[in-house]
Parts: C-alpha cells; structure tokens; sequence
C-alpha cells in the first residue's frame, strides 16, 4: 500500500531542508528510500538545500505497549486512555511521523498521539532550534494517527478542526490569544472509507491548499467544497476518493519542497 503515495508522511520540508522523519510502524520504516533518487537532486541541484535523516528507530517491542489494540479493549477505553496521553507507542526512543506536524511560520505544531511520542517532540525541539515546538492532542480520536484529517489550517487566521476531536480550551490559548479562529468542520459526505482504506471517512479534511485564495477539495466532498467557499476560498475539486486505499487524501499525497515569500510569525503573543 504505502512506499509511493503519501510523502507528507515521510518527508518534513522546514526552510532550506527536507528532514526524513523516524516513521512509527514497522511497515514503513523504509519508505524513505522511494524518495531518496528525488532529495539527492534536489540536493545536487541546490547547494543551500539541507538534507537530514532523523535518527532511525529500532522498532522493537519495547516501542510498543503490549496488546493496546486488542479488540477486546474497546474504543471507550481507547479513548479514556487517549485523553490521559497513553498511546500505543512507548518513549523507548525518538518517534515522530512527519504527517504529525504543522508549520505556522516560526512555530511548529505537533500532534501527541500514536505515531509521534514526547521523546520525538523533543527531538525536534533540539533539532528546530530557531522555531517554537508546541505539542497538542486531540482527546476525542481513538486512533491519533497524523494530524491533517484532524486539525487543518486554510488561510492565515482561520483552522478547521474536526468536531469529533476537538481541541482541548487550554490548547486554544496560542491560536485564539493571536486572533485565529478555530471552526468545526463540515461533515464528510460519506459514511465509511472507500473498500481497503484504512483511514477514517474524515479524509474529508484532507485538503491541500495552494495559497491564501485556493483550495483542492476531493470531488466527491461536496460539504467541506461548500464550507470552504463559504468562507471566501476558490474551491478546485480533484476525484481522488479511489486511491485512499494508498494512504491518504489530498495532503497527504503532496510534499511542498519550494515556496515563496518570507517566514512570518503568526504567533507573536505567546
């Protein structure tokens, strides 16, 4: 399924460098090398770009807590022990999916859950020294695995954030003491995922948006197409439902590598 689609997953672009991250599952732990042919020109190419590789976990046990996703635990369990941060991965050592991260100019902002442990927060922290880290987690998903069908940032000054995992009022407190709004996302247009995907029908979410203006919406998503243009945004609808059993929607199926304009500081009051 995966090692092609969903280089968002893999890849974090943070100014002049493009960082592999450690990646949580077993079955992804060499999917940085579908990619390595494109950084070494990048790198050839650009004598300022940086390439980094965070360090690569061993993966043992030991990372992992004994039977967590047993079915016989059940979701409200799960998701009492998803509001005390007890996650299925351990803080064995260093563990963070690059999906898991969000850039706001000088800050970064880095979902706790399944796929990112606190040890692999402050990795990033000691490796990001000019950036603010902040960690945030989403107590109503059972399953907190990367963030961008959870919490997803439009334009400068407006988020989406899933209903169902809301975040947590004392979390609010970086976005709305600098003015930005945090709305409840429309509701996805479909029941369950399509056959073989694994991913929540919540990849309604999943959009990529190109610049303050533009937004790519899945075509099929005709609730977030209509909320998005409410709020003031060109929605281009692209059909991708069908190749979410790869591994993801819109976002997670792009990588920005270049972009234009200087880093801001969006949040300033902190």
């Amino acid at each position: 399924m995966f090692g092609c689609m969903p280089p968002r997953d893999v890849l974090l672009t943070v100014g002049n460098e493009i960082l592999e991250a450690t990646m949580s599952y077993r079955c992804r732990w060499f999917e940085y090398l579908c990619y390595r042919p494109l950084l070494k020109d990048y790198y050839n190419q650009d004598p300022n770009m940086r390439h980094e590789s965070a360090p690569k976990p061993r993966l043992t046990d030991a990372d992992y807590r004994k039977d967590y996703l047993s079915d016989k635990i059940g979701v409200q369990k799960r998701l009492e022990w998803t509001e005390k941060k007890y996650f299925v991965t351990t803080e064995e050592e260093p563990l963070f999916d690059a999906a898991d991260v969000l850039r706001f100019g000088k800050d970064l902002v880095v979902q706790h859950g399944f796929t990112t442990n606190l040890k692999g927060i402050d990795w990033l922290k000691r490796h990001y020294k000019d950036h603010r880290v902040h960690a945030v987690n989403f107590p109503g998903d059972p399953y907190p695995i990367h963030i961008d069908a959870t919490f997803t940032p439009i334009k400068e000054g407006l988020i989406i954030n899933n209903p169902q995992r809301r975040l947590p009022k004392e979390q609010r407190k970086l976005f709305e003491d600098n003015g930005w709004e945090i709305v409840d996302s429309a509701q996805p247009a479909h029941n369950e995922p399509p056959p073989l995907c694994y991913s929540s029908t919540w990849l309604s979410m999943n959009v990529l948006v190109l610049d303050p203006k533009t937004v790519c919406v899945e075509k099929s998503e005709k609730y977030q197409a209509e909320q998005l243009d409410k709020l003031g945004m060109e929605v281009i609808p692209v059909e991708l439902r069908d190749a979410y059993a790869f591994g993801g929607g819109l976002h997670c199926c792009t990588a920005d590598v270049y972009r234009e304009g200087e880093l801001k500081d969006y949040f300033p009051k902190q």
